[in-house]
């Protein structure tokens, strides 16, 4: 997370297995690794035991390359599973005592505590966003964990996968090992489509086969055609324009980028996304003109905005005066989470109880499911197991995700929304700000003024460091 990139081979290898001889694995070898999962657990664990001596005296060369190539990549596959805790069963616990909020839906251990809590707030004067949303629920039940339960598995869990084609320019048929903050990107992405299209009120059940559903799943399937434009292959074909190598790390205001250029792409060969509009923020900023210009169509309507910040809370650590801003985000229904994680560990951010972050996490590697057979198996893009991370844990680097279904939504959002800003603080100093204009517009500003600042300097002072000039830069960084 630290925003340094090593060599694929570097960050891909797993611990040293020169002891065995990829010909053949050793009895003693298999049995190791056959100890490391349990029977019951993991349906559909890739079988990569049965490997026989045949392999050693295969006669074509470009053959035997390739069984090399997948016995390595099953074996990475699971290293990479025992070393994230994919190959024991973990249970998170949930305290009785506190609400848990996931993408704005608050829920309590019982339902009848919601009320109790509630029936509270609605006595009490309504001088904070915390009371407002604690009266709200007295006017909706609450369907305690087991309506949390259903929220959480509802959510698209894109993970890491392998053998899927070969990626664009490569030889690499799995993202395992690098690809986890674009996994990470995607999967807010996807809640974004979810809200778009079914909902922040749909549910998924398993018995019931809907087409948006499976269609939006589609679209991020890991194969390299137009009909998946927010696909692994997708994404790593436009990080190649700006230099991007496939099985180089990816940081979240870079992949911030690479889903509002895909969404962009993908309106260009699927009508579905005519209507949706992605904004980036410019260093903290969201500047209110580059949104209308983004949203605004020909007819006066608006398009839906999915609003994408990315930030930095801190230098080496989470700045713990965020701390409040940053979970009061996931009480919003606009919000549509937060992908960051710990240092070089992507994660998604969907929700929080107490001082811990729920999270769903793409580092368990799956086999890649064909999307493009009519009636493909769904289960695997949904997870049965919450986790939590404490938030002091939480890498500084990050970015947070909106979703405005209209120009109503956005404009109450702006107005309204107070969690931006840190309290119990001497200076207000909020996590990202709204400005009027355009970023083009300041920009070329801060340049006239530089031009000029420059000459004027050099008339005075040759020896001024060029430090002193750039001043309010650096000052806008640091903030």
């Amino acid at each position: 997370m630290n925003g340094q990139v090593k060599s694929s081979r570097e960050r891909l290898d797993p611990p040293d297995y020169s002891f065995f001889s990829w010909g053949g694995l050793g009895t003693s070898t298999t049995n190791w690794f056959a100890s490391l999962i349990p029977p019951d657990h993991i349906a559909g664990m890739p079988d990569i035991l049965h490997v026989t001596d045949a392999h050693s005296q295969l006669a074509d060369p470009a053959l035997a390359t390739e069984v090399d190539s997948k016995v390595k990549t099953k074996l990475l596959t699971m290293w990479n599973n025992v070393k994230y805790g994919w190959t024991s069963k973990m249970k998170t616990n949930f305290s009785k005592e506190s609400p848990v909020f996931l993408l704005g839906s608050r829920y309590y251990k019982k339902p009848e505590e919601s009320f109790e809590k509630a029936s509270e707030a609605m006595g009490m004067s309504t001088d904070s966003s915390e009371e407002e949303s604690l009266a709200e629920d007295a006017l909706s039940p609450n369907e305690g964990m087991e309506g949390f339960k259903r929220d959480f598995v509802s959510r698209l869990w894109l993970t890491y996968r392998r053998e899927f084609p070969i990626l664009n320019g490569s030889t690499f048929t799995t993202d395992c090992g690098w690809g986890c903050m674009l996994r990470s990107g995607q999967m807010m992405l996807a809640q974004a489509l979810v809200c778009h299209f079914l909902g922040r009120e749909w549910r998924w059940q398993p018995e019931q086969d809907e087409n948006k559903h499976r269609m939006i799943i589609k679209w991020f399937g890991d194969q390299p055609t137009p009909q998946h434009p927010l696909s692994i292959h997708a994404l790593v074909l436009l990080g190649a324009s700006s230099g991007k190598k496939v099985g180089d790390w990816y940081g979240p205001a870079a992949v911030s980028h690479l889903l509002s250029q895909a969404v962009k792409d993908a309106a260009e060969r699927h009508k579905e996304f005519k209507n949706l509009a992605v904004y980036v923020a410019q260093d903290c900023a969201v500047y209110l003109d580059d949104v209308k210009m983004a949203c605004e169509q020909p007819n006066g309507s608006w398009k839906s905005l999915i609003l994408l910040v990315p930030l930095r809370l801190g230098a080496d650590k989470l700045n713990p005066d965020y701390a409040s801003c940053l979970t009061a985000l996931f009480r919003l229904p606009t919000c549509i989470g937060v992908i960051g994680g710990r240092p070089r560990h992507s994660l998604y951010f969907i929700g929080y109880q107490e001082d811990k972050l729920i999270h769903l996490d793409p580092h368990y590697c799956q086999e890649a499911v064909d999307v493009r057979k009519n009636h493909f198996p769904l289960g695997s893009f949904h997870c049965l197991s919450p986790r939590k991370m404490l938030l002091s844990k939480m890498d500084p680097s990050c970015c947070v995700g909106f979703y405005f279904h209209d120009k109503k939504a956005f404009d109450e959002f702006v107005q309204n929304e107070r969690s931006l800003v840190p309290t119990n603080q001497k200076v207000d100093y909020p996590m990202f700000l709204f400005c009027e204009g355009s970023g083009a517009d300041i920009r070329r500003g801060y340049e006239v003024k530089e031009g000029m600042l420059s000459s004027s300097v050099s008339g005075i002072d040759s020896e001024v460091p060029d430090d002193d000039i750039h001043y309010e830069c650096e000052e806008f960084e640091l903030l």
